[in-house]
């Protein structure tokens, strides 16, 4: 797993005869939480373990999960397959795990990284996350072999993955906005935008669609869209399910490449910029592509995205938070519109002790204004 890995110092891959070896961290993708790691085995023979398929797995077949849960070393356990395609908000509240395999086999802390196998002793998953005790026992869940696998050549070639991109702007279907737009369905990704030329529009998806499905996912909401897509490269063909004002209809998607996208976006004509962290206790950066498809935000909306908020700082105790959109900032009356980050750290370093600020943000479709003396 990435969140294993990613930032240590020192990785050693120790085997089962005691032997262990120094390895190199080759690159991976927070997102999807994979990482590829290297060893050197100073020309020793050593053994491998098969990869077996999860698209075939079954509810109820046999699972053993192996790893060192609190530090004991090589533990075994054994369960079967709970559940396929689960979708599990991530731990930090940051983005959705998708299309996870569920399993009884306990996992614990510590089992992270570690394979998930089938009966066979081929690898079918990577075990990855829990539900806390406090919530669920034997609640354990392992990304699928199969979507490692699509990844696992570019993060060797490159570093990293190509990442996906359907092409949409989002939200997600509620009670009121369906029954404003009369709609047919009450959960679900709603198109509230489609991006001209994307891989979206030249599979037909048309604003106020309500996508349901992707591949074997149901998707109840726009975060769950937004991780199966990542779950795919760039390139590879797909099948949604959407609901138009109540006729079901599956499309193909040919799904693009998000760096492209950036590439050719009109974000070209902005001056890049690297994340600002102010002395308000904020940090903020560009709008991305990305961005732009996670959160629903039109080509022609401009501001800056915040990353990071301080919880000791002013703008927390305002209700700021991460993925607010800032896009105009008053001081002592003056306001002035913000475009990118580095009009946000100009108009934030004119700020001084004693003067009345007020940030001017967007949120889920509503903005809204935090007022503070400085």
């Amino acid at each position: 797993n990435e969140h294993v890995v990613s930032g240590a110092e020192k990785i050693t891959v120790s085997m089962l005869d005691g032997n262990s070896y120094p390895a190199k961290y080759i690159g991976g993708d927070a997102e999807l939480d994979i990482a590829v790691i290297k060893i050197d085995p100073d020309g020793i023979d050593l053994p491998i373990v098969e990869l077996g398929e999860s698209n075939s797995l079954r509810i109820g077949e046999w699972a053993v999960a192996i790893g060192n849960p609190f530090g004991l070393k090589h533990t075994v356990t054994l369960g079967v397959i709970s559940a396929v395609g689960r979708q599990l908000p991530k731990p930090d509240g940051n983005g959705v795990y998708s299309n996870l395999i569920q399993t009884d086999a306990a996992i614990n802390p510590g089992n992270s990284g570690g394979p998930l196998l089938n009966i066979h002793g081929q690898v079918i998953g990577i075990n990855t996350a829990i539900i806390s005790s406090d919530v669920g026992t034997s609640l354990g869940f392992a990304i699928p072999i199969d979507v490692a696998l699509r990844f696992v050549d570019s993060i060797i070639e490159t570093g990293s993955v190509q990442r996906a991109y359907l092409g949409v702007y989002m939200d997600t279907v509620t009670e009121a906005i369906s029954r404003s737009l009369g709609l047919k369905v009450d959960s679900g990704a709603l198109i509230t935008d489609v991006v001209p030329d994307s891989a979206a529009e030249k599979a037909g998806v048309k604003p106020q669609d309500v996508i349901i499905g992707f591949e074997n996912l149901e998707i109840t909401n726009s975060s769950e869209l937004r991780a199966a897509v990542l779950n795919y490269p760039a390139g590879s063909e797909v099948k949604i399910t959407i609901d138009r004002f109540g006729e079901r209809i599956v499309l193909t998607v040919v799904l693009g490449s998000l760096s492209q996208e950036s590439e050719s976006s009109s974000l070209d004509d902005i001056e890049e910029s690297e994340t600002f962290e102010s002395s308000l206790g904020v940090s903020v950066s560009d709008i991305t592509p990305e961005d732009r498809e996670r959160l629903g935000l039109p080509s022609e909306f401009k501001g800056v995205v915040v990353r990071k908020v301080d919880s000791e700082g002013i703008t927390y105790r305002l209700g700021i938070s991460k993925d607010d959109v800032i896009t105009r900032l008053s001081i002592n009356g003056n306001q002035e519109p913000i475009e990118n980050a580095n009009g946000f750290k100009a108009s934030a370093e004119k700020i001084k002790k004693g003067d009345y600020v007020a940030f001017f943000a967007y949120r889920n479709g509503v903005r809204f204004v935090a007022s503070f003396q400085f």
